[in-house]
């Protein structure tokens, strides 16, 4: 199981949010995809932030009080971003999935460029499939 790597697991397809878009078309996004959240990315897809389905709640409140667009993906997002690389372990991930907050974690390259996420649904999923197999060779 140890050596079960990230990349076997995660989302090639996430959700993504640029700094200037508005808040409500991310909203959009992210009831369309059904995705908890997703990174935000620049013009080569290097990963700069996160947004969260909170943060955008949050802030889509403060807009429809207002009646008005108050604020792009850049004034809302989480600049601290917690990611993982592709040849990563789950099972350390798993671990980290523990005692961290995040539910997803931006998969990155090397040079920072987003390659995918991964979510605790995704680590669960990888471990019960080890499981499995494991016991149906007992």
């Amino acid at each position: 199981m140890e050596s079960v790597q990230i990349k076997e697991y995660m989302n090639h397809y996430p959700v993504t949010f640029t700094p200037d878009m508005v808040i409500e078309e991310a909203s959009f996004r992210l009831l369309k995809t059904k995705q908890l959240g997703g990174p935000v990315v620049d013009e080569t897809k290097k990963l700069i932030g996160y947004l969260s389905e909170s943060d955008l709640l949050k802030n889509m409140l403060a807009s429809s009080y207002h009646r008005e667009h108050i604020a792009n993906v850049a004034d809302i997002m989480q600049c601290d971003v917690l990611s993982v690389k592709p040849y990563g372990s789950v099972v350390e991930l798993a671990q980290q999935m523990l005692d961290e907050k995040p539910k997803i974690y931006p998969v990155v390259d090397d040079d920072g460029i987003l390659l995918g996420t991964i979510s605790r649904n995704d680590v669960l999923q990888a471990v019960d499939r080890h499981l499995r197999v494991i016991y149906a060779a007992s």
